[in-house]
């Protein structure tokens, strides 16, 4: 008869809280911040129909008439994200909006750096500061430590 032993990855990371450092976990609540400033500020835009934003709406090819719903879609994007239970949630559906406005930018042909991949920026601030501040996500990802000799998931404390 064989023993098996369970590894379970998600111990000390039930709570959603980092196991990281303080500075992992500062840096990471920083990063959502200006997501979500940024997020915020670009829907407020939108709801508010705001002369510019309503015309680089018609520019990229939409009827202006949507304007105020794609700043709904976005700010409740947004609230999903800022709050912590609802955080992954709120990632996966900024980066669905996200997407489409790389589409949006590829379609008539704007610049790749600044505004092609400008979603793709801001994704990575979203899905970065998540990763940093939520120690279940880290537990998620395969990714491995190069320094560590026990080949652990990063973020996972050593068993005594």
């Amino acid at each position: 008869m064989s023993t098996m032993t369970l590894d379970n990855s998600f111990e000390g990371a039930r709570n959603g809280r980092a196991a990281g450092s303080r500075g992992a976990l500062r840096t990471g609540w920083i990063l959502s911040a200006l997501a979500v400033l940024f997020l915020t500020f670009d829907s407020l835009g939108k709801l508010l129909e705001v002369a510019p934003v309503v015309a680089g709406t018609a520019r990229l090819g939409y009827p202006t008439s949507i304007v105020f719903s794609l700043g709904a879609i976005l700010f409740l994007c947004v609230v999903a994200y800022a709050i912590p239970s609802t955080s992954v949630l709120g990632a996966v559906l900024l980066t669905g909006y996200l997407s489409g406005a790389i589409a949006s930018q590829a379609r008539v042909g704007s610049p790749l750096l600044s505004h092609t991949l400008f979603p793709v920026y801001v994704a990575a601030l979203v899905w970065g500061g998540l990763f940093l501040r939520d120690s279940r996500l880290r537990a998620l990802l395969p990714w491995r430590s190069a320094t560590d000799p026990d080949n652990r998931l990063i973020g996972t404390r050593r068993k005594p």
